[in-house]
């Protein structure tokens, strides 16, 4: 573009476009009343014979068809909320010199600034027009003669909440420079018009999508297929329209720190490679155990600082941290934060909007001891009770493995065939890799085999204890696969239980919360809008729970502490330093059920697998 009046031109022309198709709409209604009116004019004022009554009265029921049709489509696109992203929104009062900040780059810019400030949490930043009357009323300007004429208000900056921890003031001003320039074709009144002409098809098209009933449903569904095809029409000059109206306003912020800006588009790529790390490994397995980290946006910090410290690209990022950062520019920073990281879970994970007895924030000191450690127990604890709910036949004694009791008999499970294919997996899982499962469901607690009588030998105590795993996934090459299907299902169930709650939840609740715009149906469709991870295979599922078995083991008996890892999450330490070596012995068992590897890897760290673990 030669000039940012260019783009702007483009734009309007593209907008123009639009505009026509829905004028060609409006004709395509009227078409039918303007020819009735004809015929009957034609016969009031005898310019045509008797033979046109019966055309005339065709044509006026026509007419009025179409103009009922069109009046419900109308009056749905107008009524229909467009949806609002998710966010947190920012009073002037809570962040003064980041409004001031916005302010004076829109000066700098010379577009109108900002109406307002939001918060989501994502690595993007865009302008969100909010000016629909389900969102606030526009405002009035007032004039000296007293009449007042509707002045649309500028749209609202959405900025992501990991760029306001870890970029610094200049760098977040430059980033922010080409997103604030979008105001100004957005006051532009033919661009403007025809967003909103875009934005109330596409809400039209949401309503009739979640239209129930079959008298309510039937006009809907209407509206909806004329929504589509009016949406088709004006695809292209739409798409056109944004791309000339993004080309003018990096255009027009060209001259507002262009060679800062090329250092703050770095600082996204890593910033995105942080905070995708930090929700998929850290906070994911939190969120399944009803509890949310509640400073994500802090964590990020820390997560980006040790990527720079292990990866050579990113060596010389974490120098920055010395200047000021952009969180500074907000009154409260950690009240921010901890609503970005409830709104978040919400997202990502569908949990409740506020925070309760079985949804409670965890801050990072206590993640170790309140997140890893519980969920390796829990998941722990869920491999004990499908190895107990197995039914178990004997096989010819196999050799005893060294360190086991010789006097335990040797079992193995029926020929069940699984219920899903399970294929192998090559993906190291180590003790900090596999994300958290979902807390079992309540069962008897297991009981210890009462003491044998006098004069018979001991039998060995069925506790919990990791020998009894590795025993049987060892010694029956069938036990694995089966093993792996039953965790699936176990699993599949928890899960199906737990939306269950959030559905009945969802009911009983008011769906918005307190400071978090929603939008229109976002909740309606169902939460997670955005799921983390695709569902883990049974060798994944088999794989995790027995790492987590190793864990407790060398929690218990071998001195060993949980930890967390910024880029990897759960992490086993022992002696202070993480072990990030347990994936390929438990892969060596799970996969060949060859347990040398792991064993090897037990004597290595102290661990004593015969002795029983603590589970929850």
């Amino acid at each position: 573009m030669a000039s940012p009046e260019t783009g702007v031109l483009a734009a309007r022309a593209r907008a123009l476009a639009v505009l026509r198709i829905r004028s060609t709409a409006r004709a395509v209604a009227l078409l039918p009343a303007a020819v009735a009116v004809v015929l009957f004019a034609g016969r009031a004022t005898g310019r045509l014979g008797a033979g046109w009554d019966l055309a005339g009265w065709i044509a006026g029921g026509a007419a009025v068809v179409s103009l009922l049709l069109a009046g419900l489509v109308t009056a749905v696109v107008a009524r229909a909320r467009p949806a609002l992203s998710p966010s947190v929104p920012i009073s002037e009062k809570s962040a003064p010199d980041l409004y001031r900040l916005v302010r004076d780059l829109a000066e700098r810019l010379e577009v109108p600034a900002p109406s307002a400030i939001a918060l989501t949490p994502d690595c993007d930043s865009w302008l969100e027009d909010r000016t629909h009357r389900a969102h606030g009323p526009p405002r009035r300007l007032r004039r000296p003669d007293g009449a007042g004429r509707r002045v649309p208000e500028a749209p609202v900056l959405v900025i992501g909440s990991p760029f306001l921890w870890w970029m610094r003031v200049a760098e977040l001003r430059a980033l922010l420079a080409p997103v604030v320039a979008g105001t100004g074709p957005s006051a532009h009144p033919d661009i403007a018009a025809a967003r909103r002409f875009i934005r109330g098809l596409d809400a039209a098209v949401a309503v009739s999508a979640r239209s129930g009933g079959r008298l309510r449903g039937l006009p809907l569904r209407f509206v909806g297929r004329v929504a589509r095809l009016l949406l088709r029409a004006g695809r292209e000059h739409a798409t056109i329209m944004e791309r000339a109206v993004a080309a003018a306003a990096s255009e027009r912020a060209q001259n507002v720190d262009y060679g800062l800006r090329i250092v703050a588009q770095e600082q996204v790529g890593l910033a995105y490679a942080g905070w995708d790390r930090l929700l998929t490994r850290v906070a994911l397995p939190a969120w399944r155990m009803g509890r949310w980290p509640s400073r994500l946006d802090a964590g990020v910090v820390s997560a980006l600082t040790e990527l720079s410290r292990r990866d050579r690209l990113a060596d010389g990022f974490a120098s920055r941290l010395g200047e000021r950062p952009a969180c500074d520019l907000l009154e409260e920073p950690g009240a921010i934060d901890r609503a970005a990281s409830l709104l978040a879970a919400r997202l990502f994970h569908g949990g409740p909007a506020e925070p309760g007895p079985d949804w409670s924030p965890v801050g990072w000191q206590q993640y170790p001891e309140e997140v890893v450690d519980r969920k390796w127990r829990l998941e722990a604890a869920r491999l004990h009770r499908v190895l107990d709910n197995l039914p178990a036949t004997a096989l010819p004694a196999a050799p005893p493995a060294t360190g086991a009791d010789p006097a335990a008999s040797p079992l193995t499970y029926a020929h069940t065939p699984a219920h899903a294919p399970v294929g192998r997996h090559r993906a190291a899982p180590g003790p900090d890799g596999g994300p958290a499962v979902s807390p079992p469901a309540d069962g008897p607690p297991r009981t210890e085999s009462p003491p044998p009588a006098d004069g018979q030998p001991a039998a060995p105590a069925p506790g919990p204890t990791l020998a009894r795993v590795i025993d049987r996934l060892a010694q029956d090459e069938r036990a694995g696969d089966l093993v792996a299907a039953r965790l699936g299902a176990e699993v599949e169930r928890e899960e199906r239980e737990e939306a269950a709650r959030q559905a009945a939840r969802g009911r009983c609740e008011q769906d918005a919360a307190i400071g978090v715009a929603w939008g229109d149906g976002l909740a309606e469709g169902g939460l997670p809008l955005f799921p983390l991870q695709p569902p883990r295979t049974g060798r994944e599922l088999l794989a995790d729970h027995v790492t987590a078995m190793v864990c407790c083991a060398a929690v218990d008996t071998a001195g060993a502490t949980p930890g967390l890892d910024w880029l990897d999450g759960p992490a086993l330490l022992v002696d202070g330093a993480r072990r990030a070596d347990l994936g390929r012995p438990v892969l060596s068992l799970v996969d060949d059920g060859d347990a040398g590897p792991l064993r090897g890897w037990l004597t290595t760290v102290g661990v004593r697998p015969e002795k029983p673990v603590r589970l929850v």
